[in-house]
């Protein structure tokens, strides 16, 4: 086996009920916190960064494309510089609450439409770096997706997979309009954790997919039995 040691992450701070949140985020290994673009307020990443601390979980802020309207999901046309100033100050935004909280930032992770875009996407993926280089944090992205691989410029990149989420011929993930883009089986999550945990540093459910917690733990007690560390 390769990888003996697998992150479990979840996307939160996304409107899902806290007791919800909490109970998803006692499965998991870090937390990454939606910080004003598509979701999130102030109030949430409070909220959010105590349950992470209090559980111990390691944090990484999940920017978006600027557009709570389409909860991030949806392809913007945007300059350059203003995705980057964007980015970088919702991922600021949850710094400085981390810091308040007693908590820091380890990565960040680009959500929906910017997380897909950048995949393959020289251009939104130049972009997604070069605020890794100014705010001086690993970035998450899609394991094995071309464009990070032709534009990270030597910026330390965390690999993801996802259990939630179907997968394309290429690597890519169904796009969610499409049949097939949500796994809600715990059998199909549990089957598609274990083929992807050698091969990626961590694997994320969504928060407001079917059955978030019951795949979460099902897939956990699957890695564990399988012989993984669920840890950063």
């Amino acid at each position: 086996m390769g990888n003996t040691r697998v992150d479990l992450n979840a996307d939160v701070g996304e409107g899902m009920p806290a007791e919800h949140e909490r109970a998803l985020l006692r499965l998991m290994s870090s937390a990454n916190i939606a910080c004003g673009g598509h979701a999130g307020d102030i109030a949430t990443m409070r909220r959010t960064l105590e349950i992470a601390r209090e559980l111990g979980l390691r944090v990484g802020a999940h920017p978006s494309y600027p557009d709570r309207a389409n909860f991030g999901r949806v392809t913007m046309a945007i300059g350059h510089q203003a995705l980057v100033d964007s980015v970088g100050e919702q991922i600021a935004s949850l710094q400085e609450a981390a810091l308040q909280a007693g908590n820091s930032v380890a990565y960040f992770k680009p959500h929906g439409a910017l997380y897909n875009d950048a995949a393959v996407n020289d251009r939104v993926a130049a972009a997604v770096f070069e605020v890794a280089r100014l705010v001086g944090l690993p970035v998450m992205m899609l394991a094995g997706a071309p464009a990070p691989a032709r534009v990270r410029d030597g910026i330390d990149t965390l690999h993801e997979g996802f259990l939630d989420r179907g997968y394309r011929p290429d690597g890519t993930l169904i796009p969610r309009h499409e049949p097939g883009a949500l796994l809600t089986s715990p059998e199909e999550a549990v089957a598609q954790a274990l083929r992807l945990a050698a091969s990626v540093d961590s694997l994320c459910v969504h928060s407001d997919s079917p059955a978030a917690v019951n795949l979460a733990r099902r897939v956990r007690e699957a890695l564990e039995e399988a012989g993984y560390e669920v840890a950063p």
